[in-house]
C-alpha cells in the first residue's frame, strides 16, 4: 500500500503560498470540473503561480486528493448524542454527510478509492463512534453500525449526484429531463402495471422533494432496524 501523506515528512515550503490554499483551490477546481479536470497546471493558472512551485505543498496529485478529502471531511457535522440523543445525532450526522456529497460531486470516487488518514478524517470517525455506544452498541458493532450509515449515505448520495450530473450536462431542467425519461420508459412499462402506475406517480412529482424523500425513507428504516438490535 502507498505510504500515506499524513505519516510522510515534509519539506518546508519556500514560497509565501500556503498548502491551505493550494488544497482550497484544488477543491474549487474539483467542484468546478470533477476528477478529471484536476492538474496541477491548471491549479497554478488559478493560484497565478506556475505549476512547479505546487511541489513544495504536495508531491503528487494523489497527495493533493487526499489532503482535498481530508478538508472537505471538515464540513461534516457530527453532533454529540448528548445534544440531540443517538438517533437525531445519526440523522443530523447522515443529511450532512449527504449535503457535503451533493456540493462537492467528486468525494464519493475519491472515498471509494482511498484511506483517509487525516486528522478530519480521524476525529469524524471517532465521533461518529461514540454516538453509537452512547446508543448502546458495544465491542465492534459500533463500528459495524457506523459503517452502515457511511455506506448508505455514499450509495445513494453517490447515485444522486450522478443524476444531477447528467442533468446539468443535459442542459435541461430536472423536469424537463425527468419528463423525457419516463416518456420513453412508459411504453415499455404498459405490460406492467404497477410499474405504470409508479412511473405516472412520478411524473407528478418534483424530482428533488422525492430525492430527499426517498433518502430520508431510507436512513429512518436503517436506524429503526438499529433500535430494533439494541437491548431493551
Amino acid at each position: 500500500m502507498a505510504e500515506s501523506v499524513w505519516t510522510r515528512a515534509h519539506t518546508p515550503p519556500r514560497e509565501n503560498l500556503t498548502r491551505a490554499q493550494v488544497v482550497r483551490a484544488a477543491i474549487d477546481l474539483l467542484d468546478e470540473e470533477g476528477l478529471a479536470g484536476l492538474s496541477m497546471r491548471k491549479l497554478g493558472a488559478k493560484l497565478s503561480v506556475a505549476a512547479p512551485t505546487l511541489y513544495w505543498h504536495v508531491q503528487t496529485k494523489d497527495d493533493l486528493l487526499e489532503y482535498a478529502l481530508d478538508a472537505v471531511y471538515a464540513e461534516i457535522d457530527v453532533p454529540g448524542p448528548e445534544l440531540a440523543g443517538w438517533r437525531g445525532a445519526v440523522t443530523l450526522f447522515a443529511h450532512s454527510m449527504r449535503s457535503t456529497i451533493i456540493r462537492h460531486p467528486w468525494l464519493p470516487a475519491v472515498i471509494n478509492q482511498r484511506i483517509s488518514a487525516g486528522p478530519n478524517a480521524m476525529a469524524l470517525s471517532s465521533h461518529g463512534l461514540a454516538i453509537f455506544r452512547a446508543a448502546g452498541f458495544t465491542g465492534r458493532d459500533s463500528e459495524k453500525a457506523l459503517s452502515a450509515v457511511i455506506s448508505y449515505v455514499l450509495g445513494n448520495a453517490g447515485s444522486e449526484v450522478a443524476w444531477r450530473t447528467m442533468v446539468k450536462e443535459s442542459g435541461k431542467s430536472a423536469h424537463e429531463w425527468t419528463d423525457e425519461a419516463l416518456a420513453r420508459a412508459l411504453p415499455a412499462a404498459e405490460a406492467f402495471p404497477e410499474i405504470e402506475d409508479m412511473l405516472v406517480q412520478r411524473g407528478r412529482d418534483d424530482p428533488y422533494a422525492l430525492l430527499d424523500q426517498t433518502f430520508t425513507f431510507g436512513l429512518e428504516s436503517l436506524l429503526d432496524g438499529f433500535a430494533a438490535r439494541l437491548p431493551a
